[in-house]
């Protein structure tokens, strides 16, 4: 499949999709985009507005994974935010903008993830991981995920994900990883998915 990778930070969703499949990834830090690289040297990288990029290049892929960045909804920042320690901010619309979006005039295959927000979702999510709340035009099917780590514990999540990071981003951009295992769970459905399609297709067209 030619996947599309949007805000892919350092690859924590692609880590065990293997290099059979034509991939994108769109990330605009670009100290972050080259630790991807280093890891997924395969992949095309992009540094670039992963928000627009979409709009202008959707119809080129089959699969698209986004993962908006999630402090505007989350949790922890509203509550830092009521006490003072943040400044109060509005909810970043991408995400929803991408939900509609996607679910509207994307032919392919789609996921978007994000955080459970501090308010009620504005669209109600497909699937509920963790602390990731999950949108999709395809059944993910519940997965269990048993959280051994701390989250906070930088060496625990290199050794869980399978990244080593330095540097003054390295918590920002492990504590942004989705979970190698489940990126490959929803990736495994959407392929079952897509061959299943085909094969009813081509026993159609021979009938």
């Amino acid at each position: 499949m030619k996947i599309l990778n949007l805000y892919a930070g350092i690859g924590g969703n692609r880590k065990l999709w293997g290099d059979e499949h034509d991939i994108t990834a769109v990330e605009w830090d670009e100290e972050t985009a080259n630790v991807y690289q280093d890891y997924f040297p395969n992949d095309e990288v992009i540094v670039d507005d992963a928000h627009q990029y979409l709009l202008e290049n959707y119809k080129e892929f089959d699969f698209v994974w986004s993962s908006p960045p999630c402090p505007t909804h989350s949790r922890a920042r509203f509550w830092s935010s009521k006490g003072g320690v943040h400044d109060p901010v509005y909810p970043d619309m991408k995400l929803w903008q991408e939900i509609v979006f996607l679910d509207k005039y994307f032919d392919g295959k789609y996921i978007v993830e994000n955080v459970t927000p501090y308010y009620r979702p504005f669209v109600e999510p497909s699937e509920k991981i963790g602390r990731h709340l999950f949108w999709s035009n395809f059944l993910i099917g519940r997965y269990n995920h048993d959280v051994a780590y701390k989250k906070d514990d930088m060496a625990a999540l290199e050794k869980e994900y399978g990244f080593q990071v330095s540097g003054s981003k390295r918590r920002k951009m492990l504590r942004n990883c989705v979970h190698p295992q489940i990126g490959k769970h929803i990736l495994d459905r959407a392929q079952d998915i897509v061959r299943k399609s085909d094969t009813e297709q081509t026993a159609l067209e021979l009938t």
